[in-house]
């Protein structure tokens, strides 16, 4: 019962999080990107903190450690990502699934990252390999054009890889300070802080309230991702990492991509491309050659394999 129960919770937040890339999409027609994204996180971050003063003995942050470690989570995996991604999004070239296949290059990235900066961390020959496969399919779903790199959304999907790389030095970089602080405060005080900091760079990009137009489906679009995509997508999370660990968890990335493909084919009638498909099973095989001895080791710990 456990083992559906985890299946279950999984593809939940596999769905959540797909069609988010979906509610995102159907939110700019009513928001700036940045400003969207800040108030997004506004409403997010007071949910998480709500959360984490629930679950947590002590949700504020304590000494120079752990607020370092929320400013980078705030900085990369919070602004930073979100920034680039809002206004890649914003080129009808980058649809839902464009942006969340190229959004799933982040556990990929990650070792890059994690070669730098952890020194346990160790990329070999196949992982080189792995490395080269996903940033092809990252190629392959831009496809640009030579003699005019702006067409075809190419600048665009260049910002959506932004997005992914600042989430992978944010996810390598807080493993690096590993101060002991719970996740969840970590999170709450990451998306506040995380949220300012989109609004002064959508005051610098001269994004305005007095651009926002509130209608019913742009209501629906921001409660969707910040009560659904955020507050019970990180809940879920939460929940699956301590009963699944980082491996598996990690998959979600490339589940997410079905549901964001299907969502945006129902809600805002994008059409699925062939490059698109070709890019996510080239992501998908850059991360098993990446990733292949850790989850080798997963499957055995399980008694999958011998």
């Amino acid at each position: 019962m456990s083992r559906y129960r985890n299946l279950s919770l999984f593809l939940l937040l596999a769905a959540v999080w797909g069609s988010a890339f979906m509610a995102i999409n159907a939110g700019l027609a009513y928001f700036p990107p940045v400003l969207f994204a800040a108030i997004r996180y506004d409403l997010a971050g007071v949910v998480m903190l709500a959360y984490a003063a629930y679950v947590v003995d002590d949700p504020i942050p304590r000494g120079r450690g752990e607020w370092t470690l929320v400013a980078v989570g705030a900085v990369l995996l919070i602004a930073a990502y979100h920034a680039f991604l809002f206004v890649g999004q914003t080129d009808p070239e980058v649809t839902s699934a464009v942006a969340s296949v190229t959004v799933g290059l982040s556990p990929v990235l990650t070792t890059v990252f994690a070669r730098a900066f952890l020194p346990s961390e160790r990329l070999t020959f196949l992982g080189v390999v792995g490395l080269l496969v996903g940033l092809a399919g990252a190629g392959v779903l831009a496809a640009p054009d030579p003699a005019n790199l702006a067409a075809g959304g190419t600048v665009a999907k260049f910002l959506v890889f932004l997005a992914a790389a600042s989430f992978a030095l944010g996810s390598v970089l807080t493993r690096a300070l590993d101060v002991g602080m719970e996740i969840e405060t970590m999170e709450a005080w990451s998306m506040l802080f995380g949220a300012a900091i989109m609004h002064v760079v959508a005051v610098g990009l001269g994004e305005s309230m007095a651009e926002v137009v509130w209608t019913a489906d742009a209501l629906l679009a921001l409660g969707y991702l910040a009560v659904f995509a955020s507050g019970l997508g990180y809940l879920i999370y939460f929940h699956l990492l301590d009963r699944l660990g980082p491996i598996e968890i990690n998959l979600v990335s490339y589940v997410a991509p079905v549901f964001a493909a299907l969502s945006g084919w129902l809600v805002l009638d994008e059409g699925l491309t062939p490059n698109t498909v070709a890019g996510f099973l080239l992501i998908c095989c850059g991360f098993l050659l990446v990733k292949r001895a850790t989850i080798r080791d997963e499957l055995r710990r399980r008694g999958v394999v011998a």
